[in-house]
C-alpha cells in the first residue's frame, strides 16, 4: 500500500513537472507569487531617497514579515519591517506603536534605519544586515572581540544563529529578486 502511494505521488510530482516545464509563463507566475513586489509606491519612494537598491528593502520585507503589515513578534518588532519601537524612536522621536503598523510609515522609518546602519559599516551590506537582526552594540562588540571581521565577510562566525540565518537569507532573496525583476 505504501509502494502504491509513493507512486502515486511520484506520478502526480512528474505531471506537475512536465506541465510546469512547459508553461514557463506559470512558472514565472509562481516565483513571483513567492517573491512579490508589494507596496510599490512607499518602497521606490524611500528606496530613492535614502539611495538602497528596492530589490534589497523586497527582501528584508520578506524575511521580516512576509509582507504581514500587522504583524508583531514575540519581542515587540512591528509591522514590514518589524521595526522596534525603540529604534523607530531614534529615527523620528515622534512616531508611535500603532503608526508602525501603517505600510508607509514602518517601509520609511526601516529604510532610514538601514541607511544609517550603511553608513555606520561604511556601506558594507553584509554587516548592515547583521545589525538590522542584532543590534549595532552586538556587530561592534564581535568586530571589536575578532568574532566577526571589519571586511563582514566571514558572516558564518556571527554568534547568533537566528542572525546567522537571518543574513543568508536576505542575501538570497536579494539575488533572487534581481533576477526575477531585472
Amino acid at each position: 500500500m505504501k509502494k502504491i502511494k509513493r507512486l502515486i505521488i511520484l506520478f502526480i510530482i512528474v505531471c506537475l513537472f512536465l506541465y510546469f516545464y512547459k508553461n514557463i509563463n506559470i512558472i514565472e507566475k509562481f516565483i513571483k507569487f513567492i517573491y512579490p513586489i508589494k507596496y510599490l509606491e512607499s518602497v521606490e519612494k524611500y528606496s530613492k531617497e535614502f539611495e538602497i537598491d528596492e530589490f534589497l528593502i523586497y527582501s528584508i520585507i520578506k524575511v521580516e514579515s512576509n509582507f504581514d503589515s500587522k504583524v508583531k513578534s514575540k519581542s515587540g518588532a512591528i509591522g514590514l519591517m518589524q521595526i522596534m519601537e525603540q529604534t523607530a524612536k531614534e529615527i523620528d522621536n515622534s512616531v508611535t506603536e500603532e503608526e508602525l503598523f501603517n505600510e508607509d510609515t514602518n517601509i520609511r522609518i526601516g529604510v532610514e534605519y538601514f541607511s544609517k546602519l550603511l553608513i555606520h559599516y561604511n556601506n558594507n551590506l553584509n554587516l548592515a544586515i547583521i545589525a538590522y537582526n542584532a543590534g549595532m552594540g552586538n556587530v561592534d562588540k564581535w568586530i571589536e572581540n575578532g568574532i566577526i571581521k571589519e571586511d563582514g565577510s566571514d558572516i558564518e562566525n556571527v554568534p547568533f544563529k537566528e542572525t546567522n540565518n537571518y543574513v543568508r537569507k536576505i542575501l538570497r532573496d536579494y539575488k533572487i529578486y534581481q533576477k526575477i525583476y531585472l
